[in-house]
């Protein structure tokens, strides 16, 4: 059996690296990646705690937000198209909507 300690440092070594992602990054796929992995490890210590509590919440929790960023994800990748159309480029610094 694996410790509890090990998952939960695999879950904050995920999120940490998708928020130097989000911080370091300017191209808009690379920060929706880095969104994403943030998701990934708190699901995984979602299903940690889960796991070691021998209880059934904390994975339906898990399901839950795995939809919601499903549902995330379509219509995040449908703007980004939409953005890259009208801008011809993925660069956050470049894309500023306000303006024509």
């Amino acid at each position: 059996m694996i410790p509890l300690f090990y998952y939960l440092l695999l879950s904050g070594i995920l999120f940490v690296c998708g928020v130097l992602g989000f911080l370091i990054k300017r191209n808009i796929i690379t920060i929706f990646m880095s969104i994403e992995l943030m998701l990934n490890g708190v699901n995984l210590s979602f299903v940690a705690f889960a796991a070691q509590w021998h209880a059934l919440s904390g994975q339906v929790f898990v399901f839950f937000v795995m939809v919601v960023a499903a549902a995330e994800a379509a219509v995040g990748l449908a703007i980004i198209i939409a953005v890259y159309r009208t801008r011809e480029t993925l660069n956050v610094d470049r894309v500023n909507l306000l303006k024509l």
